[in-house]
């Protein structure tokens, strides 16, 4: 019996982490296909891209599985979804996710003024905000976007001290306080592997 051909469509900036589950899990019958990380700051054209996503891989694989949560879109990413008749995981966004809808939910209401990392973001931080917003040529800006916050909040898939490191450097930058919390892949790997056996797929161990 040969295993199901499967796809997952994923977000850049989780990709690494699925590759992770996947591996961990030996599914190799699964396909990753990555759509730029930096669609994050442009969540309208989420949407458009994972239907173009899907159109071009229409007919190759039995089941596709979708990386993403809502990401900002509104729910217009659902609707695509949902013609295609495609799922997605859980969540409204990634941080929500990786650390379970309960702890975010008291995340949140300790203190709503909270601007969220994970290991991607805080990797890139200066790639994606510092750049991307523009505030390393007009710092004077952060003060007006980053203003209403009051702390930072990490949520580490792993405990890499590199990467703490990158997590304390960005908050420093927008001026707000600290923490860290380790929520490891979260709600992700459980919708995953929900995925994998909702569709009966048979594992295969990786070769090595």
């Amino acid at each position: 019996m040969q295993p199901a051909k499967l796809l997952i469509i994923a977000c850049g900036a989780i990709a690494r982490e699925v590759s992770a589950v996947a591996r961990s899990n030996g599914w190799d019958n699964v396909r990753i296909s990555q759509i730029p990380a930096e669609l994050h700051n442009r969540p309208e054209k989420i949407p458009a891209a994972v239907e173009q996503r899907l159109k071009d891989f229409a007919g190759e694989y039995d089941q596709v599985f979708v990386g993403f949560a809502d990401c900002g879109t509104g729910g217009q990413l659902d609707k695509v979804l949902e013609k295609y008749q495609v799922q997605r995981l859980q969540g409204a966004h990634c941080y929500e996710f990786y650390a379970g809808s309960q702890v975010f939910a008291q995340l949140a209401e300790a203190e709503l003024g909270t601007f969220y990392l994970t290991d991607y973001l805080a990797r890139h931080f200066d790639q994606l905000i510092m750049q991307g917003m523009g505030l390393t040529v007009k710092p004077k800006l952060i003060p007006m976007l980053f203003g209403h916050y009051k702390k930072l909040v990490y949520m580490a898939q792993d405990e890499s001290r590199e990467l703490d490191h990158y997590a304390e450097a960005a908050a420093q930058s927008l001026g707000l306080e600290y923490q860290k919390i380790v929520t490891g892949y979260g709600q992700m790997a459980q919708d995953l592997q929900q995925f994998m056996q909702q569709n009966e797929a048979k594992v295969i161990k990786w070769q090595h």
